[in-house]
């Protein structure tokens, strides 16, 4: 058993996926899956609550019900005070849970159809909460009395553990089940056991918050050794290496920023967006940066290593661009010279959105990958844009991040950074990457256009394929988020701040 690591390539898998493991799993081991998978939760649960005297099961009628019954049983034997509440009991459920009721009957575990409330008074901090109600299979709203068991689990003094993911957690995709509604109900678990493989949910959306610690109990399965591939896996950490003596700068490429719209524009100034970008490109290490603001003019905060040019005297196709930071509605004029010449491209925020709106751009940016060789391409939209580049709306690309990434991967022939809670790294003929490095201090205006910064200068330091830039923009998203991570306690996080840290 293994505590999620950034350090380690773990697979996300799906419900579907999952199933078709099991069988083959099975095979491993003389001892029924659910057996092991309950042994492995009772031994986590003496791992994490080591003082419990008493643990309540809240156990559905499923085979995560079964798997939290298996556990009740061993902690029965082992000496604790046990109450199991099965809800929709009456229902015939899946063969090995009924053995697994059967059993934990025989033994002499408690096990009623209600919450035990007077019983749950009596929990304290030490004691501990095990949730098998819903497994990786659960796509509805919660029903009464799942909510009466999650709300009982919120409202006490025990920590939890949650068998596979949290009650009220979509497992795929990290929403809560039945949507973000005013009543929408989930368990916020201290600690979440995977069985078999993590699901892609604990890792985005409310599932970074809602799982607590994540550990996974694999039972056999190996990714090099089964054929099912995964969805996605994890994102690696960022590690730098030292630059080595013989360089110089052009080594490590150009990077030309684009945005910025002059306050003329629309009476409202946005160069601030693109200095982040120019000043993220500068720390990461980029060789050189150039700054073409929208508003033709030069700006005295932007740093004195950046340079600071007219687009029109951009030699674009030596250039790797970072185009739309700030770019309001004057970055339309401009793009489609951009999606044509630039040789390398970070597109962003608003030029993400003027593409959005033209079909001919949107032909232009696929047309890109016709030259991939010497033109490569990543854009990183937030869930706004990239609904508005699907034709669809936030909730649905929230539903779905992975196929909203992929989608938009192939559409456009492209490298994607789906930004958000466990941003998704997308590219065509690529396993998608989930990142789970950084933070909620990163929900503030301008870390965006750092990024875009960071994925330019990560580009230029390589070479100009869709290979690299989707390493490249891989290494950036941990980047980003491993200094948030690190942000010194006590100080505020903001986005120029934040440039600065990447050095």
């Amino acid at each position: 058993m293994h505590t999620l690591s950034r350090s380690h390539a773990w697979p996300a898998l799906g419900p579907s996926q999952v199933r078709q493991l099991e069988p083959a799993l099975q095979t491993l081991s003389a001892t029924p899956l659910m057996q092991s998978a309950g042994l492995a939760c009772a031994r986590l649960a003496l791992a994490v609550a080591p003082h419990a005297r008493r643990v309540w099961v809240a156990a559905g009628p499923g085979n995560n019900g079964g798997d939290g019954l298996e556990a009740a049983l061993l902690l029965h034997q082992w000496g604790k005070e046990v109450v199991v509440s099965l809800v929709n009991s009456t229902g015939p459920g899946p063969a090995d849970a009924r053995a697994a009721l059967q059993r934990a009957q025989e033994a002499g575990v408690r096990i009623q159809p209600d919450v035990p409330t007077e019983w749950l008074a009596q929990l304290d901090a030490q004691d501990l909460c095990i949730d098998a109600l819903l497994g990786i299979g659960a796509t509805r709203p919660l029903s009464a009395d799942l909510r009466a068991c999650v709300q009982a689990m919120q409202n006490g003094q025990a920590p939890v553990l949650a068998i596979d993911v949290p009650t009220g957690l979509n497992p795929q995709s990290g929403q809560w089940l039945g949507g973000d509604s005013g009543d929408a109900m989930a368990v916020h678990a201290d600690h979440t056991l995977s069985l078999i493989a993590v699901q892609a949910g604990l890792l985005m959306g409310h599932g970074r918050d809602a799982s607590g610690q994540i550990w996974l109990e694999d039972l056999g399965y190996r990714p090099s050794q089964h054929t099912v591939p995964a969805l996605a896996w994890l994102n690696a950490p960022y590690t730098s290496a030292p630059k080595p003596h013989a360089i110089h700068k052009g080594s490590h490429g150009d990077v030309a920023v684009i945005g910025g719209e002059g306050m003329a524009t629309n009476g409202m100034g946005m160069s601030g967006a693109a200095i982040l970008a120019a000043t993220a490109a500068l720390n990461a290490g980029a060789g050189r940066v150039i700054l073409s603001l929208l508003s033709g003019q030069a700006n005295d905060y932007a740093p004195p290593d950046v340079m600071q040019r007219e687009f029109k005297r951009l030699a674009l196709e030596q250039l790797h661009v970072v185009c739309g930071c700030g770019g309001g509605t004057a970055v339309n004029a401009l793009l489609p010279e951009v999606l044509q010449r630039s040789s390398g491209l970070v597109l962003d925020a608003d030029g993400l959105n003027a593409v959005a709106q033209d079909s001919s751009m949107q032909n232009a940016l696929r047309q890109r990958a016709a030259h991939s060789a010497t033109q490569a391409t990543v854009i990183t939209p937030h869930p706004l844009e990239a609904a508005r580049l699907l034709g669809c709306n936030t909730a649905q690309v929230q539903n779905d991040r992975l196929k909203a990434a992929q989608e938009l991967a192939e559409r456009f022939q492209c490298c994607v950074v789906l930004k958000g809670s466990g941003t998704v790294i997308a590219a065509p003929d690529q396993t998608p990457r989930i990142n789970i490095t950084g933070n909620g201090r990163l929900a503030i205006g301008g870390t965006g256009d750092v990024l875009a910064g960071l994925v330019g200068a990560r580009m230029a330091q390589g070479p100009n394929t869709p290979e690299a830039a989707f390493d490249a923009a891989c290494q950036a998203v941990a980047q980003h988020g491993q200094v948030a991570d690190g942000w010194p306690p006590g100080q505020a996080l903001t986005a120029s701040r934040l440039a600065k840290r990447l050095a």
